[in-house]
């Protein structure tokens, strides 16, 4: 009698195809959550669509299965001009700025946590990271940039890339991972979703509830540099006060997430928490990186 078939394992590909599916799985994850404020397959913006964002998750898979092999700023700038082939709109340049270090940290050799390997990434970023970030930033045009006294995106970097993110960490929440080791991404965002899994919510009710988790946490860059301070504050309150009526697990909180995307729909986009998706998507990543797509929960939310 012939021994029975193996199931296939994980490392049956090659591990950098694996980081290219786990970060363009999260992508995807992202995307069709119905998070309040955010693009959805119900839910447009004025500029993009949900197919925008479907293909946007395809056109990075390359740039980031080569994330081992060649610098950060490279990845950061191949992902980002992939995306414009197919796009006409940003649609993932905050989130392609986490998953690069996340997929370039993934593919490092040895057997340290998921976490380790990326403070040791994050921690030898060049000049040249840092220009080829720039140009991919300017190449992609997100809205209300605004101007830096120092660094400025328009400019030459002349500091490493890490150093540049630590200039914008008070203003940016994506800058902020870069200094933090990822802390919201992992000791929020990562928190909020296993926990969402494994008390057995499928993966778009654990992603919304991730990212209320996020919202709650801290005010909204992305809302902030739009709106002020005080408007992203308020949205804050409101994601608070949302998980409090108990967001997807109850109907009080489902009535209360419907009321929260209506009041985040603005014709401009100027409302939209989008550096708190942007983490989500990044949570979503290190759970499958570090878990895999059934352990992590299935589409059934089973583990």
């Amino acid at each position: 009698m012939s021994a029975p078939a193996a199931e296939p394992a994980r490392s049956g590909l090659a591990p950098a195809a694996d980081v290219a599916a786990a970060a363009q799985l999260a992508c995807l994850l992202e995307a069709t959550a119905p998070k309040p404020g955010n693009v959805s397959p119900t839910a447009s913006f004025h500029d993009a669509t949900y197919g925008d964002f479907l293909a946007s998750a395809v056109a990075i898979g390359p740039a980031l299965a080569a994330a081992g092999e060649r610098p950060l700023g490279a990845t950061i700038y191949a992902a980002v001009e992939a995306t414009t082939r197919w796009t006409r709109s940003n649609t993932n340049l905050g989130l392609v700025l986490l998953l690069a270090p996340l997929a370039r940290a993934a593919l490092r050799p040895g057997s340290a946590p998921l976490r380790a390997k990326l403070a040791a990434t994050l921690a030898e970023t060049t000049v040249a990271d840092a220009r080829d970030a720039y140009a991919a930033i300017r190449l992609a045009a997100p809205g209300g940039l605004g101007r830096a006294p120092e660094q400025d995106v328009a400019h030459t970097p002349t500091v490493p890339l890490g150093a540049t993110m630590a200039l914008a960490a008070e203003r940016d929440a994506i800058a902020r991972e870069y200094v933090t080791e990822f802390r919201a991404t992992f000791e929020v965002g990562v928190a909020a979703l296993r926990h969402a899994l494994g008390s057995g919510l499928g993966w778009p009710e654990a992603t919304v509830e991730a990212y209320l988790a996020l919202l709650a946490a801290a005010p909204d860059t992305h809302i902030a540099r739009k709106l002020g301070a005080a408007e992203a504050a308020a949205v804050q309150r409101r994601a608070q006060e949302v998980l409090a009526a108990g967001g997807v697990r109850t109907p009080a909180g489902r009535d209360a997430i419907t009321a929260l995307d209506r009041e985040l729909r603005h014709e401009r986009n100027r409302r939209n928490p989008g550096a708190t998706a942007d983490l989500t998507g990044a949570a979503i990543c290190v759970v499958l990186l570090e878990g895999g797509w059934r352990r992590g929960g299935g589409t059934d939310g089973s583990a």
